[in-house]
């Protein structure tokens, strides 16, 4: 086992007696790691594990969660052209979406007449595809304001909506909250205080 790597990017190189013709690599906590056969020579291992490192990189980047306020707007733009613009003829446009901290007790928000869409930054460490599900759900709070059947609708237009549902369903649960009773969904589970923030 020998590490190498830049001060950015932490590589791990394992050398492995029972892999005898494959390179694999993937994430392990902050460090790359990348598992080549025990006899590979010095000159493949660099060339091998430059090109395994730049594939991590490429694939975390292209499912990585938006870090930016801009890119959360990308983002939506992007969602509401893919999933929602079919239905509705042009994709909603939010006049602002952006990361806040002030949201505790729902993963986010939108108000429908300002068209200002806001997500918990709680969400920045999950995976991007549950983002897009919260994303795509406030998305279409701007068509349909209530969470009524045309609502649901469009949010199933989202491939991945009830796969991301069960997650945040399982993360209030790991965190000792309980699921909302009814069908507006984990973004309502515990929402008293935001409501009475939002009032004021």
């Amino acid at each position: 086992m020998e590490a190498v790597g830049t001060p950015e990017v932490r590589v791990e190189v394992r050398r492995s007696r029972r892999r005898t013709r494959t390179v694999t690599a993937f994430r392990e906590r902050d460090t790359i790691v990348v598992v080549i056969p025990q006899r590979m020579s010095r000159a493949d291992e660099r060339s091998f594990v430059d090109s395994m490192v730049a594939k991590v990189l490429a694939r975390e980047a292209r499912t990585a969660t938006p870090r930016g306020d801009q890119a959360l707007r990308d983002r939506a733009g992007a969602l509401a052209l893919a999933h929602l613009a079919p239905v509705t003829g042009d994709p909603p446009a939010p006049t602002d979406v952006r990361w806040v901290g002030n949201q505790q007790r729902r993963w986010g928000s939108c108000t429908p007449a300002t068209g200002v869409i806001r997500l918990s930054d709680r969400l920045q460490p999950m995976p991007a595809w549950v983002v897009d599900y919260v994303l795509v759900h406030e998305l279409a709070h701007l068509v349909e304001p209530s969470h009524s059947a045309a609502f649901w609708a469009l949010v199933a237009r989202y491939p991945d909506a009830e796969r991301a549902k069960g997650y945040l369903e399982g993360y209030l649960a790991g965190q000792g909250v309980p699921a909302a009773a009814d069908e507006e969904g984990v973004e309502d589970a515990v929402k008293g205080a935001d409501d009475r923030a939002d009032r004021a």
